[in-house]
C-alpha cells in the first residue's frame, strides 16, 4: 500500500482557495473579538456533527436543519454568549443572525448557519450583533482566518488552526480548520467548535460519512473535565474548486481525503486538549492490544478523563494503580492480570502488577508539557488513542468566576 502524503502548510479555514473570512470586536465581549464570519461565494456541500446533549442551544438546532440539505455558503459566529435555554427569542435571534448575514453577501439565508459559544441563559444583544454582522460582512478577506479563530475563542489561551495539502487523483487538495474550546470537554462533543473548508469534490452524504468517521477518532477522544456542554459543533464545507474527480466512499481517493481530514482535526483536538482550562500538560494515552475498537477507546477515553490520575500528572506522581483502575471502570473488556502500563518509556507495570521502576525517572517525564500513557492489554490487535490534560488548581480559579 503506497503511503499518503500529507503536507502541513500555514494558515487555517482560509488556507484553502476561495474560502473567505473575518473576525471583528462587536461589543459581546469588553475588548477581544467576538464574531466571526466564514463565507465562500459557491455553494458548498455541507455536513456537520453536534453535540449529544439533550439540551441545545437555537443556533445549533437551526444549523442543524439546514445541513439537512447538504449544502452552505458559510457559518456567523459570535462568542460571549451561547444563545441556550433563551425559548423561542433564541431561535428568533438566531435566525436573525443568519438572515442579516445572507443579505450582506446576496444569498439564500437557507444556506446561512449559525454558532454561537458563551453563558448560558442570557438573552443575545442583537442592537450588537446586527452590526457586527454588516461589519463583519465588509471585512471578509482570504487573509481572514486568523481573526475568525480569534473570535470564537471563550476561555481558549491560544488560537487553533491547521491546514494541510494532499494529492487526490492527480489534483491538489486543501484541508485547513479552525477550533475553539478549553473546558467542559468531553467525548461525545463537548464545549468546542470546530469549522473545516476544503476545496475538494465531495458530496454532502460522502463528506457527512467522512466527518463522522474523523470525529469519532479525534474530537471525540478528547477530555478535559467531563462536562459536555449545549452548543457543541463541528462544521465542514467542501467548495469542490480544486476540480478533481469527486470523492465517493469505499475508494482510493477517499481514503486519502481521510488522511488529511483526519491530520487537521487530531492536530485541532490536540490543541482543544492541551489548552484545557487551567492545563500544564497534554495527556495523550495510548490502548493497544484490545480486543475490539471500541474497547481500546473506552480503557484510553476513561484514563485520559479520570480526574484521580490528572491530579497525579500534575503532581507528577506515578500513580499507576490510578491508570489500572481507570481501565477496569471503563467497560472494556480485558484481563487486569495481563495489562502492562509505561509513563514515557519508563515501565510502571507489568501483568497487572507494580514493578520496581524508576521513580525519578517517571517523575521527570510526568513533569514535561507533553505526557504519553501507554496501556498494553495483550488482548487482540486493536488501539485507539484519547488526549486529555492535568487537572490542576487554576482550572478551580476559572470556573469559579466564569460569568464574572
Amino acid at each position: 500500500m503506497s503511503t499518503i502524503n500529507v503536507k502541513e502548510i500555514t494558515g487555517g479555514f482560509t488556507a484553502v482557495p476561495g474560502f473567505l473570512a473575518s473576525g471583528i470586536h462587536a461589543g459581546l465581549k469588553k475588548e477581544k473579538p467576538d464574531l466571526a464570519l466564514l463565507y465562500n461565494p459557491r455553494l458548498c456541500s455541507a455536513a456537520g456533527v453536534f453535540t449529544t446533549n439533550a439540551v441545545k442551544a437555537a443556533p445549533l438546532l437551526l444549523s442543524m436543519e439546514r445541513l439537512k440539505e447538504g449544502c452552505a455558503h458559510g457559518v456567523v459566529i459570535n462568542a460571549g454568549n451561547a444563545n441556550a435555554c433563551n425559548g423561542s427569542r433564541g431561535m428568533d435571534d438566531a435566525k436573525a443572525m443568519a438572515l442579516a448575514a445572507a443579505k450582506e453577501l446576496g444569498v439564500d439565508e437557507k444556506y446561512m448557519l449559525v454558532s454561537s459559544t458563551g453563558v448560558i441563559g442570557v438573552p443575545m444583544p442583537m442592537d450588537k450583533i446586527l452590526p457586527g454582522i454588516a461589519r463583519a460582512a465588509r471585512e471578509l478577506s482570504a487573509a481572514g482566518g486568523r481573526k475568525a479563530a480569534q473570535a470564537i475563542m471563550t476561555t481558549d489561551l491560544i488560537t487553533k488552526e491547521h491546514a494541510v495539502k494532499l494529492e487526490i487523483a492527480g489534483e491538489t487538495v486543501t484541508i485547513g480548520g479552525m477550533a475553539k474550546g478549553s473546558g467542559m470537554i468531553h467525548p461525545r462533543m463537548a464545549t468546542m467548535l470546530a469549522f473545516i473548508a476544503t476545496d475538494a469534490a465531495v458530496d454532502a452524504g460522502t463528506l457527512k460519512a467522512a466527518l463522522k468517521q474523523v470525529v469519532d477518532d479525534t474530537f471525540n477522544m478528547i477530555t478535559v473535565d467531563g462536562d459536555t456542554s449545549t452548543n457543541d459543533s463541528v462544521v465542514i464545507l467542501a467548495s469542490g474548486e480544486a476540480r478533481n474527480r469527486p470523492i465517493k466512499e469505499g475508494t482510493p481517493e477517499y481514503n486519502i481525503f481521510l488522511a488529511g481530514l483526519t491530520a487537521v482535526c487530531t492536530k485541532l483536538a490536540q490543541d482543544i486538549a492541551m489548552d484545557g482550562e487551567g492545563a500544564t500538560t497534554l495527556l495523550e494515552v495510548v490502548v493497544k492490544n484490545a480486543p475490539t475498537l471500541a474497547d481500546a477507546r473506552l480503557a484510553a477515553r476513561a484514563v485520559a478523563g479520570s480526574n484521580l490520575f490528572k491530579c497525579a500528572v500534575f503532581g507528577q506522581d506515578a500513580n499507576w494503580g490510578r491508570i489500572l483502575c481507570a481501565v477496569g471502570y471503563s467497560g472494556a473488556r480485558f484481563d487486569p492480570q495481563r495489562v502492562d502500563i509505561y509513563i514515557g518509556d519508563e515501565q510502571v507495570a507489568k501483568d497487572g502488577g507494580g514493578l520496581a521502576f524508576n521513580e525519578e525517572r517517571a517523575a521527570e517525564i510526568l513533569s514535561s508539557d507533553r505526557v504519553t500513557v501507554t496501556v498494553d492489554l495483550k488482548e487482540g490487535e486493536y488501539s485507539a488513542t484519547a488526549w486529555g490534560c492535568d487537572l490542576t488548581y487554576e482550572y478551580v480559579r476559572i470556573n469559579g468566576s466564569y460569568r464574572t
